[in-house]
């Protein structure tokens, strides 16, 4: 008999995927962010997904585990994005989420194209030419982005043909001053983090800068095997996101529908397919069970305070966790919001303000809350407090 899953059953599944189902324990930091990854985007994400999912996290702890023991890493994956991830899962969200093909490539950075095809390279033969020089350039130091640019384009210029050159060296429409071959270096960057070549180093200044894999004892990603790689990746999407479908997953990763076959394809045969609420989605045979007996959390479940791009949010099926009627208020094209998860179900969004060592965050409800759960809001925003470096918190209701 085919399966099927209800939205009860589809939420309890995928807070459990996620970590979320209940606290998992600040020795279970690695296990946490290997679920599928966690996004550091608007920067200092990172942290507050973990802190949700393992319910005790520190400022401290979080920090060592990045600068210190290496043992979670950052670097540029799913579209392009900054993720945190641990180091010993490093070759399913780099190599694994590495465009197979030009086509691929080219809808994985759709920015950089035009000026690609105005130099008439392909994007291979351009991170090429950015690889063959980032080594020198980064050898025993970290630079930001722009300096990489600034960098690497001069040393890219002399070995392009003249009329290429001069389109290189053209100011560029993406920041005033830039030229062409500067934003394509920016662009580029992207892939070589996938390819293992480079990491974001820990932040200094407020700054976000690139270091050499080899650095931090890395090596290049490339040498890993891209089907396995991509067979991981595919396979802890499905445990944190499933049942899904190829669409949703190619959107996920940052590549076309027709792209993500070389992923689908190499689990196909333990897939299973699942009729759920949103239509026709798959699902790991293997964890058909675990949808059966899933369930949504009860009044038990404590709220927790999501950063905007939590994993949790990039659900394909948005209303199975968001009613329609609020959906606008959760996911914005720029500045959005996060979201306060009670008994596993969204019940509003907040943002956050810090003005010297006190940290205000704004709770909008979706509806009226009860005195109880505002109380529990209140004490989970104490609770991230010091991880912004606050030492005072206040929480204010959009409805008071």
């Amino acid at each position: 008999m085919r399966a099927r899953a209800s939205t009860s059953q589809l939420v309890g599944f995928r807070l459990a995927g996620h970590g979320l189902a209940a606290p998992l324990g600040s020795d279970r930091l690695l296990d946490a962010a290997a679920r599928c990854g966690v996004q550091n985007s608007p920067p200092g994400g990172a942290i507050l997904s973990l802190h949700a999912r393992t319910g005790s996290l520190t400022r401290d702890a979080f920090t060592a585990a990045i600068a210190d023991e290496r043992t979670l890493l950052q670097t540029w994956s799913m579209r392009g994005a900054p993720y945190v991830f641990p180091a010993s899962d490093a070759a399913r969200f780099t190599t694994g989420v590495l465009p197979p093909t030009e086509a691929a490539a080219r809808r994985f950075l759709p920015g950089v194209v035009p000026a690609l095809d105005a130099l008439g390279l392909t994007v291979a033969e351009a991170t090429d030419l950015v690889e063959a020089e980032i080594a020198d350039v980064l050898a025993g130091r970290a630079l930001d982005i722009h300096d990489l640019g600034t960098e690497i384009a001069p040393r890219i210029a002399r070995r392009l043909a003249t009329a290429q050159r001069a389109q290189w060296n053209e100011e560029g429409p993406h920041a005033p001053g830039q030229s062409v071959g500067e934003a394509v270096v920016h662009f580029l960057v992207r892939i070589l983090c996938l390819r293992g070549v480079v990491w974001i180093a820990p932040r200094e200044e407020n700054r976000a800068r690139f270091e050499l894999a080899t650095a931090v004892g890395g090596g290049r990603e490339s040498a890993a095997d891209p089907h396995r790689a991509r067979a991981e990746l595919l396979r802890g999407y499905f445990r944190a996101f499933g049942p899904a479908t190829r669409a949703s997953f190619a959107a996920w990763v940052g590549v076309g529908a027709g792209d993500a076959v070389a992923w689908w394809d190499l689990v196909a045969d333990e897939l299973a397919a699942v009729d759920t609420p949103a239509g026709e989605a798959w699902l790991l045979a293997s964890d058909l069970p675990a949808l059966a007996a899933a369930e949504r959390p009860g009044s038990g479940h404590g709220p927790l305070m999501l950063p905007p791009g939590d994993p949790y949010l990039r659900v394909w099926d948005r209303d199975t966790i968001v009613a329609p009627e609020h959906q606008r208020r959760v996911w914005r094209t720029v500045g959005g919001p996060g979201v306060v998860l009670a008994a596993g179900e969204v019940v509003g969004t907040w943002r956050p303000r810090k003005r010297g060592a006190k940290l205000t965050v704004d709770v909008e409800p979706f509806t009226r809350l009860a005195a109880s759960v505002r109380a529990e809001i209140a004490e989970a925003v104490d609770r991230i407090g010091p991880l912004r470096g606050a030492t005072t918190t206040e929480t204010r209701f959009a409805e008071d």
